[in-house]
């Protein structure tokens, strides 16, 4: 499972023109793509780094510590499927897509992951599983990760 994590101000996805999710506030913004031997175990893992990756900034007036976790922020995370994080690049001039799970594989991992997150407390956005997305965001920072388990 791997997953690229944005801080960012705000965010939104969008289907078809109508905004599916979003944030209006300090948050991250997290595609997820799953592969083939992807498990809930992993789910699980994925789910608790994003909720406690000490990413964010903190609260004005909170000098304590330099960067705190969406939990402890009581940030918001907005979760969107894609599948093009396992695009293989190597040969030729057209990604591969051979390691990506298929949808009936990787939507269960996925709903797994947005499970967990809002099960350890945290305010989930998402997208729409399948669907052409716009996403929209201004990434703070500029800050990305990618995380992999």
């Amino acid at each position: 499972m791997r997953a690229v994590i944005q801080r960012a101000t705000k965010a939104k996805v969008s289907v078809s023109g109508k905004t599916v999710g979003q944030i209006s506030e300090p948050g991250l913004v997290v595609l997820l793509g799953v592969t083939h031997d992807d498990t809930p175990e992993q789910a699980k893992k994925i789910a608790e780094k994003i909720a406690n990756l000490r990413i964010l900034r903190p609260r004005p007036g909170d000098d304590e510590s330099p960067e705190i976790s969406v939990l402890e922020a009581g940030a918001p995370v907005l979760l969107v499927s894609q599948f093009t994080l396992y695009g293989a690049t190597k040969k030729g001039r057209r990604p591969s897509w051979t390691a990506a799970a298929p949808g009936p594989v990787a939507q269960p991992l996925y709903e797994e992951v947005l499970s967990q997150l809002r099960t350890l407390g945290v305010h989930v956005e998402v997208g729409s599983f399948g669907a052409m997305m716009e996403v929209e965001l201004v990434n703070d920072g500029p800050y990305t990760l990618l995380v992999e388990v």
